[in-house]
């Protein structure tokens, strides 16, 4: 894998982070992961189409995602389904992330935080 640059180690988008852990268990289409965001965040993350789309594009173009192919199940309108991967850079981004996550939290715990009046 080559060199990350520095979007890679920038804190990662709630929605991009949801969208990338949708995919660790495996590829989906679309539909399939705005689904499993949702189940993930427990609805606290719903993804408009155009967000989604959006994500979805920037993702392939950075090469954290890669297109599989298509589901053989054709959405309502009888179009198929682009079906999509975490790549082996999505997979380190994922865990850049996990360690900045888990260095942060640690911080937190470690600081006595006055609650407000």
């Amino acid at each position: 894998m080559d060199t990350a640059n520095s979007r890679d180690i920038s804190p990662l988008s709630e929605t991009t982070l949801y969208i990338l852990v949708s995919l660790t268990h495996g590829p989906l289409h679309g539909y399939a992961i705005a689904k499993e965001v949702q189940a993930l965040s427990k609805n606290h993350v719903i993804l408009s189409v155009s967000t989604l789309y959006t994500t979805l594009k920037r993702l392939l173009e950075d090469g954290w995602i890669a297109r599989v192919g298509e589901d053989p199940d054709p959405d309502d309108g009888g179009r198929p389904r682009k079906v999509y991967t975490l790549t082996e850079r999505g997979e380190f981004i994922i865990g850049a992330e996990k360690k900045r996550l888990r260095a942060l939290l640690t911080l937190v715990q470690t600081r006595t935080v006055r609650e407000e009046k």
